[in-house]
């Protein structure tokens, strides 16, 4: 699925409703050069799931976890990781099989740590399309499996 946003808003609403659809044991990763919005996409999601408290990337934490929403949420940022199993003792495992949903930002430093039925999701400037808009793609192996 493709979605245009035009605006930080517009992303952080498709955030939103990932989030109010977010099941126990998803895996969403964000893939996205430097500001192209994976931390607006995620403060929506964590709006959809309930979370009112400030969300920003846990670049030197690792990880952030939130619990006040419907579900766990589990905020990684990868970025900073040398070496993918580092991540093991962060205790990544343990998220991944746990009852909250994960959201993982610079997903492809990890990916062979991660699941097969992963959220891809992929954020893309286009500037000819003008400096807001962003080009969204997600592929759901969930709803690709109901199809």
């Amino acid at each position: 699925m493709i979605i245009d946003s035009n605006s930080a808003r517009d992303t952080y609403l498709l955030g939103k409703e990932c989030g109010r659809q977010a099941l126990p044991g998803q895996v969403y990763c964000l893939h996205g050069d430097l500001g192209t919005g994976k931390t607006v996409f995620t403060q929506g999601f964590a709006a959809g799931l309930g979370i009112s408290e400030p969300v920003s990337s846990p670049t030197f934490t690792i990880i952030q976890i939130y619990e006040e929403g419907r579900l766990p949420f589990y905020h990684f940022d990868v970025y900073r990781i040398s070496d993918p199993e580092e991540m093991y003792e962060v205790g990544l495992d343990e998220y991944l099989e746990g009852e909250g949903v994960c959201l993982i930002e610079w997903a492809d430093l990890i990916e062979d740590l991660l699941p097969d039925n992963k959220i891809e999701i992929r954020i893309e400037k286009d500037l000819d399309r003008g400096f807001d808009y962003r080009k969204i793609t997600i592929e759901n192996p969930f709803l690709d499996q109901e199809a």
